[in-house]
């Protein structure tokens, strides 16, 4: 079997959720604490031994680019001042040739992104990391995902338990359970109403693919919103080659919504001891607001 060595992010929308801020900044790049989260998201791939990164972009994402390119000015700027730490901080985001970048010219889903790296994926599966589902955890999420592809091959997607009113925000599985966290799919549809959804399973932000996955979304299929799913592409495949889901051990935020990314902002802060007395500071923002929302 082979093993996976490239990562698949899609990074090519538009995030109106976050207007005015991403009329000129990618929401990829919005920070938590003082890191974008595409960044994030490329130390989860790295922790994981994946070292071929691949972004989908867009029209207006060169902020992208620029964050992972060296800038020797503000190296040498900071090496002056003898900011030995901010140095660091900026150092070690990419090595040359380890990120390449397509662009999605229509953005018509996140099958459609994925697709649209076909020419350097070529006939080796791979793992998409979605910048949006931030994870907090002691372990890489898209490292466990890759070693139950090593145990059981065929696909594999991340699962959480979601609430059953919430089941139309995402793609449900149903299946049946291996183990405490181990999930063989058998079934598995995106966005189903409320009410008629087969499980609260849904999928985060996390898969490993196989290669054959690129044959069904050639096809264009439009599925929910009139895009091109990747879930449903994935679905088509279930009975054909291994399908498994794994509940993830994290925590998620959703910072595709501003609440979510205030909520990672705050779980994140809330890490960091050169912050100072965040817990006490927010404390005090209760205290003061206490009764007038």
């Amino acid at each position: 079997m082979k093993s996976i060595r490239k990562a698949v992010f899609p990074v090519g929308g538009r995030g109106t959720r976050f207007l005015p801020a991403t009329k000129v900044l990618p929401k990829e790049m919005l920070p938590i604490v003082d890191k974008p989260l595409i960044e994030y998201a490329v130390e989860e791939a790295r922790a994981a031994g994946l070292d071929e990164m691949i972004f989908v972009t867009g029209r207006g994402k060169s902020t992208i680019e620029d964050h992972f390119d060296a800038h020797t000015e503000l190296e040498s700027a900071l090496k002056a001042a003898e900011q030995s730490l901010e140095v660091d901080s900026i150092n070690g985001q990419a090595q040359p040739g380890e990120i390449a970048y397509v662009r999605q010219m229509e953005p018509l889903g996140l099958g459609h992104a994925v697709w649209c790296a076909r020419k350097l994926l070529r006939d080796e599966p791979f793992a998409v990391i979605l910048a949006d589902d931030l994870l907090q955890s002691d372990r890489p999420t898209i490292g466990d995902l890759i070693e139950v592809h090593q145990d059981y091959g065929g696909n594999v997607v991340a699962l959480m338990n979601v609430a059953d009113d919430e089941t139309d925000r995402y793609g449900i599985v149903n299946g049946g359970v291996i183990g405490d966290r181990i999930v063989e799919v058998s079934g598995l549809v995106e966005k189903p109403p409320v009410g008629t959804a087969p499980s609260n399973l849904a999928i985060v932000g996390r898969y490993v693919l196989q290669p054959e996955v690129l044959d069904y979304l050639a096809r264009g299929h439009r599925g929910s919103g009139g895009e091109i799913q990747l879930t449903d592409a994935m679905a088509e495949m279930i009975g054909k080659s291994p399908f498994h889901g794994l509940r993830i051990d994290a925590t998620r935020f959703d910072c595709g919504s501003r609440l979510g990314w205030l909520e990672a902002n705050v779980a994140f802060g809330l890490e960091r001891r050169d912050m100072g007395d965040v817990r006490g500071t927010l404390q005090r923002l209760l205290d003061a607001y206490e009764g007038t929302v």
